[in-house]
């Protein structure tokens, strides 16, 4: 690729949504100016907008057709800079083929990848010892010699697709130029324009960056795009905001995920009801002269959140011809009194509740921490939920705290009041009491480290219940220690009689209705996760990167598992 430095294309293009009839296309470019892109013999421009000195613009393509493909190109000021010319690529990058948009057929059946947890280290020798094979730059490389008729129609990115507390060796060069890792928050991000860098670093590889440019993409945070453990517990929330240094990293996180992540996730329609998109579309309309800096209005808009979070929403979903895609904010709209917890807000609970619905082929619920986890796991969260909460006396509860945070205890099981009200709907859906049932409900989750499927046992269903899945994929590239896979793999599967018998024996913890056993897993391999439609049920596989000899540039796909719901 190009040397960005010397680019007008500082990062992307990103595909980002694309639906029947309009798509977008994400772009961060070197100074302030007019982006075009070409695509369907048409073209469509937007002026960029600034953010701490950055520069950026979401093109919005509309009036297509339903089920057209086209190359694209895109210009910078009237200048093409994509596909670059052959001059400014390298060897890698010349061999890729072009990027395209391809509109969706409402009856075609969707084919989707997912994963989550992918750290930005180089991929060479050194990069693969220390943090494996990146699945997905291995996935994009067998992309590139299959039929685009096969690709999926989108990938889904289901948490930590940067990591701000887990820095790489250039990230901490970039972070010294600047201040002292000496001082507070030492390695770790500060501010929005070491995110900036952290995005840059994420997107460039050669592969992965063509991938980004042709498969749309849908996206939501974890913690680790903010900070370990964010919002485990209002002990957490209050420790964090005591330091000094909190306030620019919470801001600057946010902010940066609303202009790397979140206007991409959001289609036309969305987009014109965002309160901040609004102040670009009307500053675009307006013809003013000038660039529109938006610095302090994402920063207010980031500082609001954070306290607030009922002020804003992350959440969204998308319609997948016959099928339907929900994706979940499980982090920032957190519930952390002590008299209270929930993993959703009352008004992210009653959208939620809005969006599960029958009347589809299949539903998706997109959510990067696993609704249901391995059923010891489950009940351990459960269980340690209630000592925080002083069911067993306020030493306890301080203990709990302790085990709570050490040990991440903060998925949808360490939260019972709004798992049991997510669950309740979805067995609404299931029972066809929303709408014809779907043929299944999948929930689609990383963050654990570890890949598996588990299912809700479909006889302890209704007659003609949709089938309810789990289907997790993590780490994208990020393995966990030999050592910590064997604990975990002890922990879900040796725990979960005893926590069970216990469970059931007291008044102080739910006890799960239902029982869903690991069907497939788990596996600890860097993975790519996709899916098909096929009818009424899925075909689901995992697959892992490798590389032969020292072919870093030609990475190879190998399955891990495949799976049929049937």
């Amino acid at each position: 690729m190009p040397d960005l430095d010397d680019s007008p294309l500082a990062l992307g293009p990103l595909l980002r949504y694309v639906g029947e009839t309009s798509a977008t296309v994400w772009v961060q470019t070197s100074h302030a100016a007019t982006v075009t892109v070409r695509a369907f013999d048409r073209s469509w421009q937007a002026p960029t907008f600034a953010a701490h000195g950055h520069h950026y613009a979401l093109v919005v393509l509309d009036g297509l057709e339903p089920g057209q493909t086209s190359e694209y190109q895109v210009d910078i000021d009237g200048v093409q800079v994509w596909p670059c010319t052959a001059e400014a690529t390298g060897t890698l990058a010349a061999t890729l083929p072009p990027s395209r948009i391809t509109t969706l057929v409402h009856s075609e059946p969707t084919r989707m990848a997912f994963g989550s947890c992918r750290t930005s280290v180089p991929h060479d020798a050194e990069g693969n010892k220390s943090n494996g094979v990146d699945a997905l730059r291995a996935y994009a490389h067998h992309l590139t010699r299959t039929d685009p008729a096969l690709w999926p129609h989108l990938v889904v990115f289901l948490g930590d697709q940067v990591y701000a507390d887990e820095t790489s060796e250039e990230m901490r060069e970039f972070i010294a130029a600047r201040r002292s890792l000496d001082e507070p928050p030492g390695e770790e991000l500060k501010d929005y324009v070491e995110y900036a860098h952290l995005y840059r670093l994420a997107w460039t590889d050669p592969l992965n960056r063509w991938l980004l440019s042709t498969l749309p993409s849908a996206m939501i945070f974890d913690d680790h795009d903010i900070r370990d453990d964010w919002n485990t517990s209002q002990d957490w929330h209050r420790e964090m905001n005591q330091k000094p240094w909190w306030h620019d990293r919470i801001v600057g996180g946010l902010a940066s995920y609303w202009v790397y992540q979140h206007i991409g996730n959001l289609g036309p329609e969305e987009l014109a009801r965002d309160e901040v998109w609004q102040l670009i579309a009307r500053h675009a309309e307006s013809g003013a002269d000038g660039e529109l800096d938006l610095t302090e209005v994402l920063d207010t808009l980031a500082a609001r959140v954070d306290q607030h979070p009922e002020t804003y929403r992350w959440s969204y979903a998308r319609d997948l011809g016959e099928s339907r895609l929900v994706v979940v904010d499980s982090r920032a709209a957190r519930l952390l009194e002590p008299d209270r917890r929930s993993i959703l807000d009352d008004d992210e609970m009653a959208w939620l509740d809005e969006q599960l619905r029958g009347d589809v082929d299949h539903l998706f619920i997109g959510t990067s921490l696993p609704f249901l986890m391995a059923q010891g796991i489950h009940d351990l969260e459960a269980i340690n939920e209630a000592m925080a909460e002083g069911a067993w006396g306020p030493r306890v509860a301080v203990w709990g705290e302790k085990m709570r945070r050490a040990l991440d205890l903060e998925h949808w099981a360490a939260f019972q009041e709004g798992f049991a009200k997510v669950l309740a709907m979805v067995i609404e859906v299931a029972d066809g009491r929303r709408g014809k049932a779907p043929g299944t409900i999948t929930f689609l989750s990383g963050d654990v480290h570890n890949s598996y499927v588990t299912e809700i046992e479909h006889h302890q269903l209704a007659p003609g219940s949709s089938r309810i899945i789990q289907a997790v994929c993590s780490p994208i590239r990020n393995p966990l220690p030999r050592q910590a896979r064997i604990a975990q793999a002890m922990l879900g599967n040796g725990l979960a009689r005893p926590l069970k018998l216990l469970v059931r024996r007291t008044a102080k913890v739910p006890n799960a209705p239902y029982d869903w056993p690991m069907t497939e897993g788990p596996w600890f391999d860097n993975n790519l996760a996709t899916l098909e439609v096929r009818g009424r049920g899925l075909v689901m596989r995992w697959d892992m990167g490798v590389v032969k000899g020292e072919r870093y540039d030609a990475p190879d796909l190998e399955q891990v598992a495949r799976v049929v719901i049937s």
